[in-house]
């Protein structure tokens, strides 16, 4: 089962700086990630995203899970989305790593002119490790799909409360 985590940041250059870091992890086989997607919204209200991700199922691809969330969250137009066969599997794909209107509320309220944040679609995380590299950027946990004891550890690492975490 894949593992759903946000991470939401008070300044927009944050999350690409966290999703460099990710990578390094996955490069350390500390996370195995599916996708990872940097979203920030800059002073005048305009959403970038950068994303690194691998296909899925059949012609569905993360690219095309983040658009559709994205484009869902902001009302923005769902850049480079297949409507069709397509719509079916990404729906599932939100189905399968938990993505709720109460997310959609959070990031949305989270999300405003010069912040930033990190999503991540993992199989397999390390999370002592992980949670230790990430936790130089701080953030406020959004979303996850660990358990609620899990979150609640990672949510006092990222605020600095917290050096020992367990899966």
């Amino acid at each position: 089962m894949s593992t759903l985590i946000a991470i939401g940041y008070p300044a927009e250059e944050t999350a690409e700086q966290a999703a460099a870091e990710a990578l390094r992890l996955a490069e350390d086989l500390v996370i195995q990630p599916d996708a990872i997607a940097a979203i920030r919204r800059d002073k005048e209200g305009k959403i970038h995203v950068t994303t690194n991700h691998h296909p899925v199922a059949g012609q569905v691809t993360w690219g095309m899970l983040w658009g559709f969330l994205f484009g869902a969250l902001f009302f923005v137009p769902l850049f480079g989305l297949a409507v069709g066969a397509g719509l079916g599997a990404i729906m599932g794909l939100i189905d399968k790593v938990g993505i709720d209107k109460e997310f959609q509320a959070r990031v949305r309220d989270m999300l405003q002119p010069g912040t930033s944040a990190l999503f991540i679609i993992a199989e397999a995380v390390t999370l002592d490790k992980a949670v230790e590299a990430l936790s130089k950027f701080g953030g406020t946990v959004l979303k996850t799909s660990l358990s609620k004891d899990a979150e609640k550890q990672l949510q006092e690492a990222l605020s600095g409360r917290s050096q020992a975490v367990t899966a």
